[in-house]
């Protein structure tokens, strides 16, 4: 799966991902009054503003990107019919060529976490069919629990050329409360990142590995330091643009060739017309804006690589 999204990111030269984590204050009243009207103030009624919110951002992106990202939880807040959008939303971007990364940061023990691997990446069997739920192409997921958490995963990597990225080093400011804390004089991410290697070398696809690592913009000594510890490791970095990491933050994720990261950006790309220098475009024409701040996006990333 990995040799595809590099593949994917060779052929559209965007080593980025859009993040489609929408929020009904992201949304134009346009389309809410038009869902509102059919379904009423009620979750279908957000539910269905945001798959037509989007429809049309993905309609307007995906021959400039290679992947998105959903983030489960902004579907489950509006329950069932949030997830059955979130499902939709899957399906179309795949429709499109888009390689989708679950962004769910599932982790358990045992039947659990095998449970949630066949959930997301893998199929489950029903009587005589193999079926898939989500069949996200890959998927984020948490290492507290260790290796009994992480090997569920990589098991279907392996039988479904699945691929996932470890939580690593995350983007937020308290995200050192836990992951930069010493352990025999080393942090813990350092750690981590070892244990990421150890598992990705059971589940290699060319020159990386199936098993990523999600490595923050906003560290980028950090970020550094995690390359030369990860060198065969792809990175899924947050943190670009709204959270405050820059270009010149990412480099240090990405190996000399330019390869070995991929950078999300969710709200300054699906929400870009709310703010300069996008605001031209109006709710009218949200895309529009949203595929400017693509281009913009991809621009400023290749400007330092």
């Amino acid at each position: 799966m990995i040799n595809r999204l590099v593949q994917k990111i060779q052929k559209t030269k965007a080593p980025i991902c859009v993040g489609l984590d929408p929020m009904l204050d992201y949304i134009p009243d346009q389309l809410k009054k038009k869902a509102f009207e059919e379904y009423g103030e009620t979750l279908k009624g957000a539910a269905e503003a945001i798959w037509q919110f989007n429809k049309e951002i993905i309609d307007h992106t995906w021959d400039l990107i290679p992947a998105v990202k959903p983030q489960i939880a902004m579907y489950e807040q509006f329950g069932i019919e949030g997830l059955m959008v979130y499902q939709k939303t899957v399906d179309y971007c795949q429709q499109k060529g888009l390689i989708v990364i679950g962004d769910a940061k599932r982790g358990d023990i045992g039947s659990t976490s095998a449970a949630y691997a066949t959930a997301h990446i893998g199929t489950v069997q029903v009587g005589s069919q193999t079926l898939s739920a989500f069949h996200t192409d890959m998927l984020t997921v948490n290492p507290y629990l260790g290796t009994d958490g992480v090997k569920p995963f990589v098991d279907v990597c392996n039988k479904e050329d699945k691929g996932i990225f470890v939580l690593v080093k995350t983007s937020n400011p308290s995200s050192g409360e836990f992951q930069d804390r010493l352990i025999d004089g080393r942090p813990l991410y350092e750690l981590v990142a070892e244990k990421v290697v150890e598992w990705g070398k059971t589940s290699m696809d060319g020159e990386y590995s199936n098993v990523g690592a999600v490595v923050g913009a906003t560290y980028p000594e950090m970020s550094r330091i995690l390359r030369k510890l990860m060198p065969n490791t792809y990175f899924l970095v947050p943190g670009y643009g709204a959270q405050g990491g820059t270009a010149e933050d990412l480099k240090p994720c990405f190996n000399e060739d330019g390869l070995g990261a991929i950078v999300n950006s969710s709200r300054g790309i699906i929400a870009a017309y709310k703010k300069a220098p996008y605001d031209k475009f109006g709710p009218e024409h949200f895309a529009e804006a949203s595929r400017q701040a693509v281009l913009d996006m991809v621009a400023d990333i290749n400007r330092v690589l």
